[in-house]
């Protein structure tokens, strides 16, 4: 399955090469949200709330109303995921706040799970150079993908896992990475970063894979249903 990402930063619509160098610019919130309505499901990220740098809470309330999303970025509290839930968000992404500097905050994961429905969190695993990397890919962990998953799987009902290598770069999606961790666990698994063709969506498809994608539509590569 193909789920369509809507990036915020400063209340516009954005896309980003590797989480820093900003490729793509729209103030077109609501084309973009019609040129979705025929998915069943959206990404959300507010960059801003997981960059620590304010946030774009009433867009993403929108969103929330309009569409089936599942909303990340700066998801850092019980409350907060909980609010998220509260405004319509089908599932919630989990980031940084699953992991410390010494790995994975088991302690955070059992206190999520515990307090909120379990399909209803979706744990963010992100990668860069074969390693899981947090507070917006700025920070690395000697911690593999891999074992990321079977750590988190217990307290999360999918995986959404990003190769930042590829993140934006349209390079294509390093299909390796991907089954490496599809192999490490049974939970459902999404995956993003560099994905540019139908091809590689069908082929995370029969993976039982579904494939989040961003560049490749704002650019025009990929071309959406209607």
């Amino acid at each position: 399955m193909l789920i369509p990402s809507i990036d915020l930063m400063n209340g516009k619509v954005v896309q980003l090469q590797q989480g820093e160098r900003l490729a793509v610019e729209s103030d077109d919130l609501t084309g973009w949200l019609d040129r979705f309505a025929a998915y069943p499901l959206i990404q959300v990220i507010d960059l801003d709330a997981a960059m620590g740098r304010g946030d774009n809470g009433a867009i993403v309330a929108r969103l929330c109303a309009a569409r089936t999303c599942q909303v990340g970025g700066g998801v850092r509290t019980i409350e907060r995921a909980r609010a998220l839930i509260d405004e319509g968000a089908a599932r919630v992404i989990l980031g940084s706040s699953l992991f410390t500097q010494d790995g994975v905050n088991r302690a955070a994961a059992e206190t999520f799970a515990a307090a909120l429905p379990l399909d209803r969190l979706v744990a963010a695993i992100d990668s860069r150079g074969g390693r899981v990397t947090i507070h917006g890919w700025k920070t690395s962990l000697d911690l593999s993908p891999q074992d990321a998953a079977r750590a988190l799987e217990p307290h999360v009902s999918a995986f959404l896992y990003t190769h930042v290598d590829d993140e934006g770069m349209l390079s294509g999606i390093n299909m390796d990475a991907v089954r490496a961790v599809a192999a490490a666990t049974t939970r459902k698994l999404i995956a993003a970063g560099g994905i540019r063709s139908q091809e590689e969506i069908d082929t995370l498809d029969a993976l039982g894979i579904d494939a989040v994608v961003g560049m490749a539509i704002y650019t025009g590569l990929l071309k959406l249903r209607t």
